[in-house]
């Protein structure tokens, strides 16, 4: 009999229900896993076993809650947890004690949920490491900010764990590590509890093994049942290709990957085509970036203010930039993404989905950076939900992946279709 931490987080749901599971069972395997591995892959900056198994002997002797009822759960460390340190990835706020937990966090737990730890991220939520590694190869980065919960995910410690995006801190990381992320509509998941980085971007989402997976750990934390997909579309979705104003620094094996996942959704069906997008969409990952600097510098006034010694010379150049913007500047910014989303709405009338790069190819060798998110900062500023799908593995041997964009709020058609088209690459 396989482990169980091997399993799929809807397949440890249905038999924790049907009684053919423990959750105590579930839970101590992935701790096992985490003994043996975390010391090479570094995903995890906080876990208490003999708590994680105490959860898990609760849910075991009480009624099923929900829908995550037993399933053991990673937190990435920037979102509170009442009982468990939040240190956001910096010197800081090191042992720092939420006294609550974080909106997300309270749901999943009320769901029945067992949170089985803290997973590291990049200091505050931006470039500058923390100690995870690729667990594909420890030479590599796996990414970032939600490093260690694509990690974690990656080599089975735990099935699904909590991401957040403000640039590209899901859907790049899912791609180097070789999982399934899901970064829903913004706004889907309430960010009470959360560290801010920038108010009109920061969305929660998830690092899962499959879509269905990340649609589970999202649905419950957004308290949306109608997201609790299973099932691809009645048709083939339409699906236009956007190889992006940067397709020249796609490495070989990722424009080969996502040249193949159109082929693929072409002879199952589906009436790919090339996305008309104005030469101007160009300017969206800039305008994406503009905002970002700008509302860091005022999320992070008191860091900058009182602790900026502590700070990075990445995140302190980031916050300078960010003072120095005028209002003008951001204003401009915004107006820009808004004929993006207008534009958008235009072309989710002829498609149904978008297939761009999840990223500029495999994970890079070395762990000073994160890797760059040019190819995810145009949907992050649009507010779009965005799926990474597994799509092989380029060059070196490494995971690369496709990323499938849909209709802001239509999230639960977009999973569907994902999960169409995972069923496709698999």
């Amino acid at each position: 009999m396989e482990p169980a931490n091997l399993l799929t987080a809807v397949e440890v749901s249905r038999r924790i229900a049907a009684g053919e599971l423990r959750s105590e069972q579930l839970v101590r395997h992935c701790l096992e896993r985490i003994a043996e591995r975390d010391g090479e892959v570094g995903a995890w900056e906080h876990v208490d076993p003999a708590a994680a198994l105490a959860e898990a002997r609760d849910r075991d002797n009480t009624p099923p809650r929900g829908p995550l009822h037993g399933v053991p759960v990673g937190v990435k460390d920037i979102i509170d947890t009442a009982d468990m340190p939040t240190g956001y990835g910096s010197p800081i706020w090191r042992g720092h004690r939420p006294v609550r937990d974080a909106a997300c966090v309270a749901l999943v737990r009320e769901a029945g949920a067992v949170v089985l730890g803290k997973t590291v991220t990049t200091e505050l939520a931006y470039f500058t490491p923390g100690r995870t590694v690729n667990p594909h190869d420890r030479g590599r980065t796996p990414g970032g900010s939600s490093s260690g919960s694509a990690a974690a995910v990656a080599d089975h410690m735990v099935p699904v764990a909590f991401g957040t995006q403000t640039a590209g801190s899901i859907i790049r990381p899912a791609a180097f590590c070789g999982v399934v992320g899901y970064k829903p509509s913004f706004g889907t998941i309430s960010r009470s509890g959360v560290l801010p980085f920038a108010e009109s971007l920061d969305t929660v989402g998830s690092l899962a093994g499959s879509v269905a997976d990340a649609a589970l750990l999202v649905s419950v934390a957004a308290g949306r049942p109608d997201l609790l997909v299973r099932d691809g579309p009645d048709r083939a979705p339409r699906v236009a290709v956007h190889r992006s104003d940067a397709w020249e620094q796609v490495s070989a094996g990722s424009r080969e990957a996502l040249i193949d996942a159109a082929r693929r959704l072409a002879r199952a069906g589906s009436n790919v085509s090339d996305a008309a997008l104005p030469g101007w969409f160009a300017e969206l990952p800039g305008a994406q970036a503009t905002v970002m600097a700008f509302e860091a510098a005022r999320s992070f006034a008191p860091e900058r203010r009182g602790h900026n010694a502590q700070l990075s010379p990445r995140l302190r150049a980031l916050l300078d930039e960010g003072a120095d913007c005028s209002p003008a500047e951001y204003l401009d910014a915004l107006r820009l993404a808004q004929a993006g989303r207008q534009e958008l709405a235009a072309l989710f009338e002829r498609h149904d989905l978008i297939l761009t790069p999840s990223a500029s190819g495999e994970a890079p060798v070395g762990l000073d950076s994160t890797g760059d998110p040019r190819f995810n900062r145009t949907w992050t500023l649009l507010g779009t939900p965005c799926v990474n799908l597994p799509a092989g593995t380029g060059e070196g041997g490494l995971p690369v992946g496709v990323q499938l964009v849909g209709r802001p709020g239509d999230d639960a058609r977009f999973l569907a279709t994902a999960i169409w088209a995972e069923r496709q690459l698999a």
